[in-house]
């Protein structure tokens, strides 16, 4: 059985460097877009939340119509009893069979009173709620034009960027099959924590990438050996030399050409 190859602290520098230039890159595409995702997602939530209201005011207008409707039936009824009170009343034979049918008349007439009063409430309550549903409708074409428009913008720049993204990401699981597990999450840890995503950076002049504090010399010349994985004690980044790295990213850029 043939012995596993040991892999060198160096290949190890070299991959993670690798993997982070690629992940760099898949997280330039990513930014591109910007906030054009949320923005999309905001119009949608917004415009489904418009849909909401119209359909409930449609509820509530149509309601009120058969509100409408149901006080104009009571009217008639109201009317036809009313009649039908009156030509009793001709045919009554005392007082006071006359003033009962009078009481009755007397009612009906204030059940159409309060119906019309009912009607006439009614109808401003429609008129307010159409004038809602026609701001409403206004605002949900402007909102759906301006979705239509982020959408096509989202989707121009997805476009572009789709097939170099789709090899990135491919790529970067190639070589985070390369890097041992514990060293892999160690990884994935610092870059989720530092900003920008940079888990891997090289020394600049005599600093670690993108940071202030002075690596001691002596440390620089143990991380330019390769022979171990050096922790940045500031930022938390791990570290490697300027050449390695200029090296990693000419390989890097060779593969994307």
């Amino acid at each position: 059985m043939a012995k596993k190859k040991e892999v060198t602290v160096e290949e190890k520098l070299r991959a993670l460097y690798d993997l982070q230039l690629i992940d760099s890159r898949i997280d330039e595409i990513n930014n591109v877009s910007g906030e054009l995702p949320l923005e999309v997602e905001d119009l949608e939530d917004e415009i489904a939340g418009l849909n909401t209201r119209l359909s409930n005011f449609a509820e509530d207008v149509a309601n009120l119509e058969t509100d409408i409707n149901n006080k104009k039936i009571l009217i008639e009824e109201s009317k036809a009893l009313m009649k039908k009170y009156d030509e009793q009343q001709k045919k009554v034979r005392n007082n006071r069979e006359f003033d009962s049918i009078t009481k009755e008349i007397e009612y009906q007439e204030l059940e159409i009173q309060l119906a019309e009063k009912r009607i006439g409430e009614y109808t401003v309550k429609i008129e307010q709620k159409n004038e809602i549903i026609n701001a409403t409708n206004e605002k949900l074409a402007k909102q759906d034009e301006h979705l239509k428009h982020k959408k096509a913008e989202l989707a121009g720049i997805l476009k572009e960027t789709e097939k170099e993204q789709k090899m990135l990401v491919k790529k970067s699981a190639e070589f985070s099959e390369a890097i041992d597990e514990h060293l892999l999450g160690a990884y994935k840890r610092i870059r989720s924590k530092v900003k920008n995503g940079l888990a891997v950076v090289s020394i600049e002049r005599g600093a670690s990438g993108g940071s202030f504090f002075t690596i001691p010399p002596q440390v620089q010349v143990e991380i330019a050996t390769r022979k171990k994985i050096t922790i940045d004690e500031y930022s938390g980044r791990i570290l490697v030399d300027a050449d390695l790295a200029r090296e990693e990213k000419e390989k890097i850029d060779g593969l994307m050409a």
